[in-house]
């Protein structure tokens, strides 16, 4: 049976590899992911499609500005593994990320993808003409789909990201804790 669920902690791995499987490392030099770099997704709209304990489909949300300051949110990467495909996974992550996001109050939603395919979830270019991303990208791809009415009118500018920085490690933190462990190996627990 096949769950559609919030993305769990220990989800991370199994995304990432299929992430990579659909992706490849082009993934990494697209304009979208220099939104997405250093920041964590939206709260609460990350979304995985599940058999069991296998990940087989991915699709998270994250917040953006658009130049002139309103605020959206930016759809992708969706993915739905290769042996799963065909199936309306993607489809249904897609649905159910919009359901979601408009339950949380949120008034847009832009991405860059294929038209032909965003187009059956109420995505078009028509208000995104004026929008830039920090990057190469086909205009015609750049999408954008309204939850309240008017939230892209007179959208226009770069898309920045402004959501939530994902947390850095401490590096000081991380060489003591190397050190004692170090410690520990050569000296026994009483040396901590």
């Amino acid at each position: 049976m096949t769950t559609i669920r919030t993305e769990r902690l220990s989800d991370i791995d199994a995304r990432e590899a299929l992430l990579d499987q659909a992706f490849g490392e082009t993934r990494y030099r697209k304009s979208s992911e220099r939104l997405r770099e250093d920041r964590l997704p939206a709260e609460g709209l990350s979304f995985i499609a599940a058999e069991g304990k296998r990940v087989i489909g991915t699709a998270r949300l994250w917040n953006i500005a658009c130049g002139n300051g309103q605020s959206a949110l930016l759809l992708g990467p969706v993915a739905v593994a290769e042996d799963c495909r065909s199936r309306g996974l993607g489809a249904a992550m897609v649905r159910r990320a919009i359901q979601t996001a408009r339950k949380l109050g949120y008034a847009a939603i832009v991405l860059v993808g294929d038209p032909e395919y965003y187009s059956r979830f109420g995505f078009s270019g028509a208000k995104t003409s004026a929008l830039w991303m920090p990057g190469p990208f086909e205009r015609h791809r750049l999408l954008g789909r309204e939850l309240k009415a008017g939230a892209l009118d007179g959208a226009r500018g770069m898309i920045g990201a402004v959501g939530r920085l994902e947390p850095k490690p401490d590096l000081a933190a991380l060489v003591a804790q190397d050190r004692r462990a170090t410690r520990m190996r050569q000296h026994g627990p009483r040396a901590a």
